[in-house]
């Protein structure tokens, strides 16, 4: 089998050959450094990975469970069509603020419905209110020690056919290293583990960004 060396070379022509931030997202990112000193953002990569994505499948019905301030929710909202909505679910008002100030600005408020609270709460309640099989895609970055439940929230709330990914699944190569073991990195090498052998979906593991889980129901 052949596998290439990504240097610094390689990652910045795949780079150069994809999509960037325009000014709004560069603002974003610059905003959300200053004011909360973290980056739990996917990269531009990435962004114009999930772009692609929406382009091919035309999701109607979307979950984000995670939101940050935002980044991913608009990349997707900005692709998606009028009348495709996003449910985006976290637990912060300090930094969904962020994320509904540039919703805004990017005139995609009225597609996305923020659900503020505990996301095992929120999906629960969705799954109660009779959302089981009508998502057409499902997005997971947040807390990594919940993303076992997340995944199996997600694939009853997605319908046959439709599609979840999950960011962070590679976590900075420490999924690979036996040696490195916390609570984290256990919970990644589960779902990596438990996905790859579960026949209910199709899935493959793309080392894009920081790894992304992509996986298909059956």
């Amino acid at each position: 089998m052949k596998y290439l060396n990504f240097n610094a070379a390689l990652n910045q022509y795949v780079s150069d050959h994809n999509n960037q931030d325009d000014e709004l997202l560069e603002n974003l990112r610059l905003e959300t450094y200053q004011k909360t000193g973290r980056r739990m953002m996917i990269s531009s990569d990435q962004a114009q990975f999930l772009r692609t994505l929406v382009a091919l499948t035309k999701p109607k019905k979307i979950l984000e469970v995670g939101v940050f301030t935002g980044y991913s929710s608009t990349v997707i909202a900005r692709s998606i069509a009028d009348d495709a909505h996003i449910f985006a679910c976290d637990i912060s008002e300090e930094w969904t603020a962020i994320a509904q100030n540039f919703w805004r600005q990017a005139g995609v408020q009225n597609k996305i419905s923020l659900l503020l609270g505990e996301a095992t709460e929120t999906l629960s309640t969705l799954i109660q209110m009779d959302n089981s099989e009508s998502f057409d895609l499902a997005f997971i970055d947040a807390d990594k020690i919940n993303y076992d439940a997340y995944f199996e929230m997600a694939y009853k709330l997605l319908k046959p056919g439709g599609t979840i990914i999950v960011d962070n699944v590679l976590w900075k190569g420490t999924v690979a290293q036996p040696e490195r073991n916390d609570n984290d990195i256990s919970a990644l090498r589960l779902l990596n583990d438990k996905v790859a052998a579960d026949d209910r979906v199709v899935s493959t593991l793309l080392p894009i960004g920081d790894g992304m889980l992509f996986i298909v129901k059956q």
